[in-house]
């Protein structure tokens, strides 16, 4: 289980409007022209007070201060409620929650004196958001809808941005994906519509959860850098904290764990500026993620612990089982299962408190582990499969690729070895079912049928226009001038039909060349694959049978990444250069395993390379590694070396694959060369046209390291690229 902060304060915001530095200016002057101590001074020093809150505390505390002493005065009790609700956010944003909720308890009392129903369906929602700062789901749903029903009769717009868009958060984060993304949708149309600023970047921070919580990260973390683009336009520091959070997380998914605990940091030095407790609780529990990956235990028990001492101090129910959670994970990683299970039961109470199903998934499954460690295979049993119904009833398919391997396991173990090996092959299906050879080809030649079918359509429109333009001028001069004109008209029918043909196997030829080339990377890949494949459950089989438990658990997640990363890739003309680079690493790991066999290699990427921003043709590096994997060191046992490095030279992605093996040029280098040969040839005819494509030079040039009196190979890439915007 994963703690991702995700929640927001849009629904402070039904005024979002305000905050455009145009509006600031205007109230600022009426406030200055307006020297009256009178109920019109109060608004307008409530207004300038709302539209400040989220950049400058100070100053929204000043209009705060008179309005409420000037309000008090003239006994102006709408001004009283308006800046009663306005102090409440103010707590609220340094998360002292029960001071915000006794702030907006007396506004709505006092909304309800004045009959003034925006007023309240204002005090329900922020009451509200009250409760789901502080994960008390079921509270939360019920103030917001009642606020919600409110804004409906009013057809207030944006009041229901904030509304929908809380709504689709709870969903979310108690695991509801079909409703929170309804509530999403809904939010985001009616953003567009109305032009709601905060409105569209929430919206688009919710979906990115979303996709992460299913495993989609590359699509949650563009997501989440459209939000924070938003974000950063409005300086809004929380809501520019809580997306920097959002894309920690998404990197630790990844795997790149220093990335991730540098946006980690980011999030919290912008969290301390503001005082805002919860989120500083978070990106402290998140490290702690980080650190327990590292297999760094008692750092990473530092950072929980920290984390739970602060979410209790707040009573953030959401983030202190998150981390009880995690202090069970670390606990059956030192063997201490007792102890884990405890932790396990603590969150699992809070995750039925707050209906909270995909915590309380992963939490049955922490008790069902902690139970396996201790032999107990029925209560394990037992816990496994109530992890179950919630992960199929979620979809969730990590928890559900969990909950089938630690079937086989448990069934193994009662002597239920049909059932085992049933569970076994559904965890071999879940994990590895991804990857399909044939759906590939489809969707190449879909996409390639696709494209040249607009031309096709435009050539077949052109050519009835200029028949109809035919018979027209043959019908007009049919009488004078017959036999002349039908000459002319079969001589243009003839060139049009022979244009026609001779244009269309010309489109046809340059087709089928295109594919032919996509086809025949495809192909260079596929040589590969089966080989690849057999080896690796070859492999694979070898650990299962010999008890090398972790290690086949972690050798199967590192297959079913890099099969899974291959489909993934093969859809795009462009991938992310991060994502290419993961590929390589996992087959790289992979090919590392048998001691026997081993090598060491390196990937470095120039610090000037932003490897999210760099998109480049999929399958492009893979040949070239594969070749020096499998014939380098033929000759050789162990100082096997392997090194890939990217620079960006004269705006120019030259990747380098260097290896210390046999070279091309040596006598037992001829089969290495004919492989090199057939990946060049191929390389090269998909250079020249990604070049046209991408307007920037590709290329690619194979050496024998003995030119500079070393050892092995060198292959230098000059690489296209599309380069994003930051």
């Amino acid at each position: 289980m994963k703690s991702i902060y995700f929640l927001i304060t849009i629904v402070l915001l039904p005024l979002a409007g305000f905050s455009q530095n145009a509006k600031i200016d205007s109230l600022k002057l009426e406030l200055q022209n307006h020297k009256k101590k009178d109920t019109v001074r109060v608004t307008l020093l409530y207004d300038l007070a709302f539209s400040l809150y989220q950049k400058d505390a100070g100053l929204t505390n000043t209009y705060i201060k008179e309005a409420e002493a000037l309000s008090n005065k003239l006994n102006y009790r709408k001004g009283k409620a308006d800046i009663l609700s306005l102090k409440g956010i103010m707590a609220s944003r340094t998360s002292h929650y029960h001071q915000s909720l006794v702030y907006f308890q007396k506004s709505l009392e006092l909304f309800k004196d004045l009959n003034d129903r925006k007023g309240i369906a204002s005090s329900y929602n922020s009451i509200g958001v009250n409760f789901l700062l502080q994960s008390k789901n079921i509270e939360a749903l019920d103030n917001l809808k009642k606020a919600i029903a409110i804004y409906e009769g009013l057809g207030a717009q944006e009041q229901l941005v904030a509304g929908y868009l809380n709504i689709g958060n709870i969903y979310a984060k108690t695991g509801k994906y079909k409703e929170a993304i309804s509530y999403y949708e809904k939010t985001l149309k009616l953003s567009k519509a109305i032009n709601h600023e905060y409105g569209i970047p929430y919206t688009l921070n919710g979906l990115g959860h979303i996709y992460s919580e299913q495993g989609n990260h590359y699509k949650a973390m563009d997501y989440y850098h459209q939000s924070l683009l938003y974000k950063e336009k409005l300086s809004d520091t929380i809501g520019m904290s809580k997306t920097l959070n959002s894309l920690g997380n998404s990197y630790r998914s990844l795997g790149k764990l220093d990335k991730s605990l540098e946006y980690h940091k980011k999030s919290t030095q912008l969290a301390e500026v503001i005082g805002n407790k919860d989120l500083i609780a978070v990106n402290k529990g998140n490290i702690g993620h980080i650190y327990t990956e590292k297999k760094d235990y008692n750092k990473a028990l530092e950072y929980i612990n920290e984390s739970l001492k602060l979410s209790r101090e707040i009573g953030d129910l959401g983030q202190i089982s998150n981390c009880l959670y995690s202090i069970g994970e670390i606990n059956l990683l030192l063997k201490q299962p007792e102890k884990a299970r405890k932790s396990f039961e603590k969150s699992t109470e809070i995750s039925l408190q707050n209906d909270n199903q995909y915590s309380l998934a992963a939490n049955y499954l922490g008790i069902a582990e902690s139970y396996y460690d201790e032999k107990a295979y029925q209560k394990a049993l037992s816990y496994t499969l109530k992890g179950k119904r919630i992960a199929d009833d979620l979809n969730l398919l990590e928890a559900k690729s969990k909950v089938s391997e630690m079937l086989s396991s448990i069934y193994e173990n009662l002597g239920n070895y049909e059932q085992s090996l049933k569970e076994h092959q559904n965890f071999k299906k879940l994990n590895d079912s991804l990857f399909n050879e044939e759906n590939i080809k489809k969707m190449t030649e879909l996409e390639y049928e696709y494209k040249y079918k607009q031309q096709l359509d435009s050539l077949s429109i052109n050519e009835l226009k200029l028949t109809k333009t035919v018979l027209t001028t043959s019908q007009d001069l049919e009488k004078t001038q017959r036999n002349l004109f039908l000459g002319i008209i079969g001589f243009l029918a003839t060139a049009i039909i022979l244009g026609g043909i001779i244009f269309f196997l010309k489109l046809r030829h340059e087709k089928a060349k295109t594919l032919n080339a996509v086809i025949e990377q495809k192909l260079l890949r596929s040589q590969m694959t089966p080989h690849f494949i057999f080896n690796s459950l070859s492999v694979l089989q070898g650990m299962i049978l010999n008890k090398e438990d972790k290690k086949s658990v972690f050798y199967l997640s590192k297959f079913s990444k890099l099969l899974r990363i291959t489909l993934e890739n093969s859809r795009d003309k462009l991938v992310p250069l991060n994502q290419e680079l993961e590929a390589v690493n996992n087959y790289l790991e992979l090919q590392n395993l048998e001691a026997s066999q081993s090598y060491d290699y390196t990937i470095l990427v120039d610090q000037n390379i932003d490897e999210t921003l760099y998109k480049i043709p999929p399958m492009l590096i893979q040949p070239f590694i594969e070749n020096a994997v499998e014939h380098a060191f033929e000759d050789r046992k162990d100082n096997r070396k392997i090194d890939i490095q990217l620079k960006n030279i004269d705006d120019k992605l030259v990747c380098t694959i260097t290896d210390n093996g046999i070279g091309i040029d040596t006598p037992n280098g001829h089969k290495r060369k004919d492989k090199k040969s057939l990946a060049t040839t191929i390389t090269s005819e998909r250079l020249k046209m990604l070049s046209k494509d991408l307007d920037i030079n590709g290329s690619v040039h194979i050496e024998d390291r003995k030119h500079y009196n070393e050892q092995g190979t060198i292959v230098t890439l000059v690489i296209p690229y599309k380069k994003e915007v930051a």
